[in-house]
Formats: structure tokens, sequence, C-alpha cells
């Protein structure tokens, strides 16, 4: 999504530009955007009083939360709300994020909202994110350009804040330290193999036969980043009243079968164990539908979910949404 789309931010970097309505070039057509007084695409205001008769659930995430490539109310968030009765869901996905910036628009925005559940949404591609101090972007030329994200380190088991504000001019990528330019959100692992697969339509062939692992961070509870992610979810949760539901999202090769999720699973199991909240795994539900109907959870391209894949998502995580909101609100429909 265009830069233009955002503006500077000096708690989470960046946010939507308040009050935008906009129609997003895509592969699908182009999708209808519009964000709220607050910088979120949401077609509700964030007010902090109770809605007279309804339930709310807060949702963060990044863009597969948000909603790149498709609009509003065809998201999973939207559609949860067709699924419990009377019910009103935040949604307060920022594209491009990592947990750690979600953590830090929860401290911003959403203190003192009142509602009965908060999701946090981790697509599990984050690990990678939350390591990363600097991000890349394309600007209106098409050029890449980095901008400093807001970012935490471990110290004797502390969480501590860096970048806090981030500069919010471009950077030149080579003007950065050597010992910086590791620091760089590229989009994933093995870039320009990966581009090259991808030109020449093996992508899923090589992945099947390779093991190929997107997310190795998972596979070790005492991995540096993964302790990372831990320690950020932990002090979310711990430092929250209400009910938390940890949804780790996971990426189409572990929806399509290509890759393994069994270590991201083990970690997230273990981590709700630990923190008493529950963690809401949403794949076994998606690998109940066939190969056919997995592959049109995303676009022929863009790997975000479409219209089916949110709609698979909301599925899965009504219920168990509705056993934790009041208990007239248990069930949901089913249309």
């Amino acid at each position: 999504m265009s830069r233009q789309c955002f503006e500077y931010h000096p708690a989470t970097a960046y946010r939507f530009i308040p009050g935008l309505k906009a129609r997003v070039p895509h592969e699908s057509g182009g999708y209808l955007l519009r964000a709220n007084g607050d910088g979120f695409r949401c077609d509700r205001e964030f007010v902090r009083e109770r809605t007279p008769g309804l339930q709310r659930v807060l949702v963060f995430g990044d863009s597969f939360t948000a909603g790149d490539g498709v609009s509003n109310g065809h998201r999973y968030s939207d559609l949860l709300e067709g699924l419990l009765p009377e019910t009103e869901v935040y949604n307060f996905g920022l594209p491009g994020s990592g947990t750690d910036q979600q953590y830090l628009a929860y401290q911003e925005f959403a203190q003192g909202i009142d509602h009965d559940v908060l999701v946090i949404a981790v697509l599990v591609e984050n690990i990678r994110r939350i390591a990363a101090r600097f991000r890349r972007y394309q600007d209106d030329q098409g050029n890449d350009v980095v901008f400093a994200k807001p970012y935490f380190t471990l110290h004797n088991g502390a969480l501590v804040l860096h970048h806090n504000p981030p500069e919010r001019r471009p950077i030149p990528e080579a003007s950065l330290p050597p010992e910086e330019r590791g620091a760089v959100d590229r989009g994933g692992r093995f870039e320009l193999l990966r581009k090259l697969i991808r030109r020449a339509g093996l992508q899923q062939v090589v992945q099947k036969l390779s093991g190929y692992q997107p997310v190795p961070d998972y596979g070790s509870p005492r991995n540096p980043h993964w302790l990372l992610m831990e320690a950020i979810l932990s002090a979310w949760v711990r430092g929250h009243s209400k009910p938390v539901v940890i949804m780790p999202l996971p990426l189409y090769q572990h929806v399509e079968g290509t890759s393994s999720a069994a270590a991201y699973q083990r970690r997230f199991a273990e981590l709700g164990t630990k923190l008493g909240c529950a963690v809401h795994d949403p794949l076994p539900d998606l690998r109940q539908y066939s190969p056919l109907d997995r592959r049109q959870f995303r676009f022929p391209i863009d790997v975000h979910p479409t219209r089916e894949g949110h709609a698979a998502i909301a599925r899965s995580l009504a219920p168990t949404l509705a056993a934790l909101l009041p208990a007239r609100h248990h069930g949901t429909r089913h249309e």
C-alpha cells in the first residue's frame, strides 16, 4: 500500500491519515479504504464509553487485520459482527507493523476504551519485524526508501524502547552504519532468490521439495527473537485487565501445506499456558477446507487474505470470542 495513505505518528511511526477515504489500486480491481478520526481502518469512531446494548471487541494486528486487498466490510473483524450477536469490533490493524508497534498503538490509542475482549492477531512473520529497526518502502516513483520504526530490546529481562520517537524523514539506506543495515525489514528471507523463483512460477514446488521454513525463529524457545516476542506479548497480556485472545495468523505456506507450522504452534501454545490466556489457532480450521478452497484464501499474486480468506478466519475465531463474551452472547450466527 502506498505511503500516501499514511501520516507520521511519534508513537507508532505512522498511522492512516485520519478521516481518509480512498480507492486503493489492487490486482482485485481495487478496494475502498476508510479511516476514522484516530487513523485506523474502522467504520466507527473509537469512543471510550460502552455503546448501549452492545459488547465490544478490540482487534490489533498488521495488514492481514487491517485488510489490505479488501474493502472494510469484507474483513474478518467486520464479519465477526454478523456472527456474534450485539457485538461491535474496533479494528486497530496497521499495515506493515510488527507486534511491537501494535503494542505501542494499544498504549497510545486504546487506553480507557471500555470493551469485553482484546484480540492480538500475530501474523507469524511478525517475529522478523520486531527484530527490525527500519523498514523499507517504495516512494511515489517506485524507489526504495527506508524509515525508522520504534523497536524494543531486552535488557536483563526488561523491555527497553528505542527510536522513541522515530525519525520522521526517510533515511538513505547507504547512510546507515554497516551494523544497522542488517536491521532493515526487507519483506522476508532470501529476497533475491524468492524473486527469481516467483518469476519462474516455481515457488510452491521449490518450497515443498526444499522443506522451506519461512519463520525459523520459532524453532527454539530460547531463540532471541522469540524471547523478544514472548516479552512483548507477556507485558501486553499481563498489563490488561480483560480477557485476551492471542491469535497466531499463519502464512499461506502453512495454510496450503508447503511448510510445517509445528514450531510456531508449539511456541504460542506454551505462551498461552504460561500467561493463562486464550490462544486461538485458526490453522486447523483453515486446513479443513479443500486445497482448491484454500488457494482461494489469498490473491493470485498478493498473499493477503481475500474475502474468502477473511470469512474463513471470522468463522474460526467467532466461537472462541463467543465463549469469552457475557453469557447472553454465547453462540454465533451462521450466515
